[in-house]
């Protein structure tokens, strides 16, 4: 497999198309070399438009779904960025490279294990890496400047909007199949929120959130 080729046609033909048009965004999945944050043993399937089981019943997103939500964040150098999920790394070592820090929580040891290798040996040092469930993590920590939640959820606790900083961005992937949206919430004050909808996409669920009731009575 000719390597640059295959990452020069996963940016044209698979993330571009999903209106990822940030120069800045591209460029980035340039460098961030995706193939090194692959199980071995799937590393032929780095640039392939599939998610890519880990281990644990998680996946590595999409590189279109990562790369969307990344651009959607619209991180500034200053930002600190919470992560809650990091799989294999992958998604940590973009935000990393697009923030000042990225605090980031893996509630399986193995897979904060390979995340930690695989940032060490892309040289990214920006990471503070913890082990454990990651919205009790952020409910102790934070203020942040953007937070991204890296599998979806029922719905975004209003305690975790509670831990962005004024102007600060949250990211999730909210509801139940065959229908779930992208959350952007905006925090435009001390007691105000703004949330759009900008694009769907069904992606597996994140633990360590609790499911809500879909009935209405």
């Amino acid at each position: 497999m000719n390597i640059e080729q295959a990452r020069f046609n996963m940016i044209q033909q698979q993330v571009r198309p999903w209106n990822v048009l940030d120069d800045q965004i591209l460029e980035l999945l340039e460098e961030v070399k995706r193939e090194d944050f692959c199980p071995a043993e799937h590393r032929d399937m780095a640039f392939m438009d599939l998610e890519i089981p880990i281990g644990h019943g998680q996946v590595m997103l999409t590189p279109r779904v990562q790369a969307r939500l990344v651009q959607d964040l619209q991180l500034k150098p200053t930002d600190k960025v919470l992560q809650i999920g990091t799989g294999t790394g992958y998604m940590t070592a973009l935000l990393a490279s697009r923030s000042q820090q990225v605090q980031a929580f893996e509630i399986h040891p193995e897979l904060v294990k390979q995340t930690a290798d695989n940032l060490r040996k892309a040289g990214i040092s920006n990471v503070d890496l913890r082990h454990g469930d990651g919205l009790a993590g952020a409910l102790a920590n934070g203020p942040y400047d953007a937070i991204v939640l890296c599998g979806s959820v029922p719905a975004i606790p209003h305690e975790l909007q509670d831990k962005l900083a004024t102007g600060g961005r949250l990211i999730g992937v909210v509801g139940h199949e065959p229908m779930m949206h992208v959350h952007l919430v905006t925090r435009a004050n001390s007691g105000t929120f703004d949330t759009v909808k900008p694009w769907d996409v069904i992606i597996p669920r994140l633990e360590g959130f609790p499911e809500v009731s879909r009935f209405r009575f």
